[in-house]
């Protein structure tokens, strides 16, 4: 397939590095014969369904260059899923209709578990309908869920800024604690996964340091052993600082936070798990606290960003287009580790049948015996991730430089779609 066009999407929350993601596909894209125009969809899949494409080659190698360092999605990204195949026909219909109206050869979706599980599907309707478009699924997701890969890029950021900001933080609280307030609570994304979670256990080169309590979606929540651990940190150390995920659970399984209702993916609505926890410290123990929701902060902080980060979610870009290129249909680049010290890393391929859908979840063997810390061999293996700074250039007015590019549309060739 000689000169076919390339159209790559964004999905799901953006990361601080999915932009270097899309520099690794652009760039690549221009350096290969055989890539025609880059295609980027404004806003992910619901771009492409209303037939809105950024034609890349009106922006300048300086610019992709800039996109390396540049946090947020730069054609916009959403949260729009793609479900059974029959149930929504017409959306599928709808994308391939697309392909062929701009001569799509290559179609590289940027996500996670679900945006696989769409990829896939779309190579199957593109299958059926007889058309040759190579589907690569490109890895993304600060939440490190992703089945087969080591890690998933953006969540090695994401780690770092979790485990500096629990790590300042506590420095504040020690200070303050004779006084004032004793109990600090961080919260961190992660429904079912406690992969952030963990990553806060990082800031501790010893039992004694903080955070002194994790609390992971993997470990039912057991309010009398929190309560007596804040207790005897505070007694013991004069404070307490706990990093709590977004999808802590009671014992029951009903979410700590459950808002009672659901985002677009289906996936439930949670309110604030720190406040129901400072609540409870204040409530049961009477302890001055404050808390903080970190919320788009940790996928957004490009300024503290990971250098293995950044290398691998580049890496994975430039090789989503080698497999395009090479036919390899229906796969995803994903990151191989080959040693733990010096760390050691390769790219590898993956079917997205193996991924679509997939949760990986905290290993129970990554957690300490008494469920509120992280062990030996979760920090070997996060260690590393967060390795090496990767600084953005800095404007005159002492900010970072980032770039916005322009979202120009290229024409249209079909009638309207309504979704």
């Amino acid at each position: 397939m000689s000169n076919k066009n390339a159209l790559y999407c964004q999905s799901g929350g953006v990361t601080a590095v999915i932009n270097a993601t899309a520099c690794g596909v652009i760039e690549a894209a221009r350096k290969n014969p055989n890539v025609g125009t880059v295609f980027g969809a404004k806003n992910g899949i619901i771009g492409v369904l209303r037939e809105e494409l950024v034609d890349t080659s009106q922006h300048s190698d300086e610019d992709i260059a800039a996109l390396r360092h540049t946090p947020g999605g730069a054609f916009g990204s959403c949260r729009y899923k793609l479900k059974d195949m029959e149930a929504q026909k017409a959306e599928y219909e709808r994308l391939i209709d697309v392909f062929q109206a701009h001569d799509i050869g290559y179609f590289l979706y940027n996500g996670g578990g679900d945006s696989s599980d769409t990829a896939f599907k779309v190579s199957q309707m593109a299958k059926s309908r007889g058309l040759d478009v190579t589907c690569i699924g490109v890895p993304k997701t600060i939440d490190n869920d992703l089945p087969v890969t080591d890690t998933c890029p953006g969540f090695g950021t994401t780690a770092k800024y979790i485990a500096t900001s629990i790590m300042e933080a506590s420095l504040d609280v020690e200070s303050m604690a004779e006084s004032s307030t004793k109990v600090f609570i961080m919260e961190v994304m992660g429904r079912h996964a406690g992969w952030i979670a963990a990553a806060g256990g990082l800031a501790a080169q010893s039992h004694d340091e903080p955070p002194q309590i994790i609390l992971f979606p993997e470990i039912p929540f057991d309010q009398q052993a929190f309560l007596a651990r804040v207790k005897w940190s505070v007694e013991n150390h004069g404070y307490c600082s706990v990093v709590v995920s977004e999808g802590v659970r009671n014992p029951d399984g009903k979410f700590l936070a459950d808002a009672g209702t659901v985002d677009a993916f289906g996936h439930a609505q949670l309110g604030g798990v720190a406040s129901v926890i400072a609540q409870m410290v204040k409530d049961q123990l009477g302890y001055k606290y404050h808390y903080a929701i970190s919320d788009y902060l940790q996928r957004s902080a490009r300024h503290l960003a990971s250098k293995t980060d950044l290398e691998q979610a580049y890496a994975v870009g430039e090789k989503a287009i080698e497999l395009a290129v090479a036919g390899q249909n229906s796969v995803m680049p994903v990151i191989k580790r080959l040693q733990d010290d010096p760390y050691q890393w390769e790219i590898a391929t993956a079917e997205l049948k193996d991924l679509a859908n997939v949760e990986k979840m905290l290993p129970r063997d990554y957690i300490t015996d008494d469920g509120f810390g992280i062990t030996e061999k979760c920090r070997t293996y996060m260690q590393p991730l967060i390795v090496g700074e990767a600084y953005p250039p800095y404007n005159d007015n002492g900010l970072p430089h980032y770039v916005r590019l322009s979202q120009d549309l290229t024409s249209k060739k079909l009638p309207h779609f309504e979704i």
